[in-house]
């Protein structure tokens, strides 16, 4: 397994460990290839706080319409760099009659008007798109997915939530503190069999839990990366999301720039490489030669294991996933049930896919025809399913015979989507398992419901073990079990298939271009500001963590992005069906308070909210105008997976004003929460605040202004208990933070949204 530093170092030229008093450390910062690129495109002159300017951006057609829509709330005039729209995630998601064909035509209509790039359905996952079109080295690249990650390319992606696309968008900056680095130290050559995921695998399971890589850059050096391929680098790089990072650089050679030159893009190369000396916050090794083949269990990529450990206490592996499973889906339906999966002492899933920015690369699709050659799949055995990253690929694999070699074998090849990761194609059956080559096996993410009483799950591994469990029968098998002949197939990219396809625009807009909005595109409703004082509802309380996938699941739900109100529905149903039955009580008591015309009577129809209110009014010696009610959301971590800002726009949406954890999983998440107005609260006490329980935060506009961020928060309780401990002043109160907060965050948290902030 990996080996982990967790402690400061420096590294020489050839990547060892040296010495790393005050002075190296100061100065050896600025040594990295990270320190370096970020100082490019820093505009703040401070390399402590950040204010940065990308050189594209990108996003896919479940959030650009929303990001659009916010931009044009806010006043755009054109996009100031190069922005794709790419049509790839949705493309097969039908659900709700044309509004799937109508955000195209919206986003399309926007290319024209102010200046962007098209990729049309079925051209690219957009991350492939990237790499293969705009990803150069030194460069930095915003997307608002998740896996925008480009540094096997020289190119520093972050994937964050559609707030800081729009700011993009119109000319403002991504402020941050300058993130640690850490260095991972790759040395040796994978072994035949041995695929990308297996190292990203291996590389998650030992950081994620243990938060070693949250929010941080990881800088890929040693003498192991000129043993890899540049589409393995990609395929390790897209899956350091899963780590918790921030972003990624690896340093680039002569194969970086061959890419670049078949891709038709060799100016864009120069060679990366730290300083000798350079300072990093923790370092990584990974022996590549001593990685296995892995399988990363239900409900988390981080649960990984070699599949040797894995068939070694196997029973007591699925007995634990059976039980977290059955826990996820509660009394709905009938019990989860996989142990039936294992026979004699073997595994076998019913499913097998390969797909996407991670699976759908060239080198790992030629890999399953090798392990498959001479093999019929039996159409009454385990299946395999094959998307390809991008048409080029495709067009590669048709050129070079390898489409027919897998026709031929019984492999369906299947359009250019994020289909199977996103979660709107190829769901299991009930009580089923399928084992991918994609991204996330998040509870909900293959499409399962659990809340209707709907459970499947999923297991990630490398093509390479896919195709080699498929091989075998069905019966779980890592590749470097079978006797293969490999072949080192170089892959080839026709250009012309993006020029005569894709539409750039850029630079190019028609300010005059009609935007064109199906019946199912609806502008944001109206956000409210903060008030001088805020009193919440906990309108959901969980134990563990809430994922992004579970605040929005993204199969069926996802359909309807372009709809606030419609998509903020399904808020938490795959958990919680009822928290938005209470989340929309809690913001009706706003609306009355809003529209009463006697501040002195009652004000919400509500008898435990009026008493609780007349008694914060005596005691504040306010008004009800200036207290908002709103929701809040507890749990001990709240944000894991997605940059999907609808996890917190629907929050928003619904009423949310704020949220309350122990931690944020991501600070793309917390970013979302700060753009659409909610205050990201973190305590370190125990939380215990059952649905119903009211909070006061008292002066709270006062405190954002001031810049306050370490405040306690009063518990009241509910009932009438509630009111008196509100006039006396006698509730509990818990000790909590912001964090860090931009002047400019502080603003939009004060003016209730991004939207609002741009509007002011």
């Amino acid at each position: 397994m990996a080996k982990l530093t967790n402690h400061g170092v420096c590294l020489s030229e050839n990547y060892e460990v040296t010495p790393a008093g005050e002075e190296e450390r100061a100065e050896g910062r600025k040594k990295t290839m990270a320190y370096r690129i970020l100082e490019a495109h820093n505009h703040s002159g401070n390399m402590d706080q950040l204010k940065l300017k990308f050189d594209a951006l990108v996003s896919p057609d479940n959030n650009y319409v929303n990001i659009l829509q916010t931009a044009r709330a806010s006043g755009i005039k054109k996009f100031p760099v190069p922005y794709v729209l790419s049509n790839c995630h949705n493309t097969l998601c039908a659900v709700g009659g044309t509004i799937n064909q109508d955000d195209h035509v919206f986003g399309l209509g926007n290319v024209k008007k102010y200046g962007g790039i098209f990729v049309p359905p079925y051209r690219a996952v957009l991350h492939q798109y990237m790499r293969e079109m705009m990803a150069g080295c030194g460069k930095m690249i915003l997307g608002s997915d998740s896996h925008t990650r480009y540094g096997a390319v020289g190119t520093m992606g972050i994937g964050e939530g559609g707030g800081e696309v729009a700011k993009q968008l119109l000319g403002r900056t991504y402020d941050i503190a300058c993130p640690p680095v850490i260095a991972v130290k790759l040395t040796g050559a994978p072994r035949d069999g041995v695929g990308p995921q297996d190292v990203a695998l291996e590389l998650i399971a030992a950081t994620f839990a243990n938060n070693f890589n949250k929010n941080k850059i990881l800088e890929f050096v040693g003498d192991g990366i000129a043993n890899l391929s540049m589409e393995y680098r990609m395929g390790i790089d897209v899956m350091t999301t899963e780590s918790a990072a921030l972003s990624s650089i690896w340093c680039t050679d002569e194969k970086t720039q061959e890419y670049l030159k078949d891709h038709g893009r060799e100016e864009e190369y120069r060679p990366l490489k730290p300083e000798a000396g350079a300072y990093y916050d923790g370092l990584i090794e990974v022996d590549l030669s001593k990685t296995e083949c892995m399988i990363a269990l239900p409900f988390h990529p981080s649960h990984a294991v070699p599949i040797r450990e894995f068939k070694e206490h196997m029973e007591e592996m699925l007995r634990e996933v059976e039980k977290k499973g059955q826990e996820i889906k509660g009394e709905n339906g009938k019990p989860f049930s996989i142990m039936s999966h294992m026979r004699d002492g073997e595994f076998y899933p019913d499913q097998a896919l390969i797909s996407g920015c991670c699976g759908g690369l060239f080198e790992n699709i030629v890999a399953v025809a090798d392990i498959l050659k001479g093999y019929g799949i039996s159409g009454e055995k385990l299946n395999l399913g094959v998307n390809p990253a991008s048409l080029p690929v495709m067009a590669d694999l048709m050129d070079q015979g390898i489409a027919g070699e897998l026709a031929v074998c019984g492999v369906t090849l299947r359009p250019a989507i994020c289909g199977p990761c996103f979660g709107v194609t190829d769901v299991p059956a009930d009580n089923e398992i399928s084992i991918r080559h994609m991204t996330r096996n998040y509870p909900n993410r293959e499409g399962s419901k659990p809340g209707q009483g709907q459970m499947a799950a999923a297991c990630l591994m490398d093509a390479r073990s896919i195709a080699a469990t498929v091989r075998n029968g069905g019966r779980l098998t890592a590749a470097t079990d079978l006797d293969v002949e490999y072949r080192h197939l170089k892959p080839h990219f026709d250009p012309q298939i993006y020029k005569n396809q894709v539409f750039d625009n850029f630079g190019k807009g028609n300010p005059d271009e009609e935007l064109v909005m199906g019946p199912n595109i609806a502008d944001w409703p109206e956000m409210f500001p903060l008030t001088d004082h805020l009193l919440l509802c906990v309108a959901g309380s969980y134990k563990g963590s809430v994922t992004t996938d579970e605040l929005i699941p993204s199969g069926e739900p996802s359909s309807f992005r372009s709809n606030p109100a419609k998509i903020s529905e399904y808020t938490m149903i795959s958990r919680d069906k009822d928290y938005v039955g209470r989340a929309k009580a809690v913001r009706s008591l706003d609306e009355k308070r809003r529209s009463a015309a006697d501040h002195a009577g009652k004000i919400t129809g509500e008898s435990d909210c009026d008493e609780i209110l007349s008694a914060l009014m005596k005691r504040e010696n306010c008004t009800a105008d200036q207290i908002t009610i709103g929701s809040i959301m507890v749990s001990d971590q709240i944000g894991d997976g997605s940059s999907r800002e609808q996890a917190a726009s629907c929050q928003k949406v619904l009423g949310g004003f704020a949220n309350l954890a122990n931690e944020y999983a991501t600070k793309r998440y917390r970013s979302n929460l700060i753009n659409w107005g909610l205050l990201p609260l973190r305590t370190q006490e125990h939380l215990d605040l059952p649905n119903g329980i009211w909070i006061f935060v008292e002066n709270i506009q006062k405190k954002l202004e001031s810049g306050e961020k370490n405040f306690a928060i009063e518990v009241l309780g509910n009932g009438k208990d509630a009111a008196q401990l509100a006039e006396n002043g006698k509730g509990e109160h818990l000790a909590c933070t912001l964090d860090s907060l931009t002047e400019d965050e502080r603003k939009i948290l004060s003016a209730g949204c991004l939207i609002n902030y741009y509007k002011g």
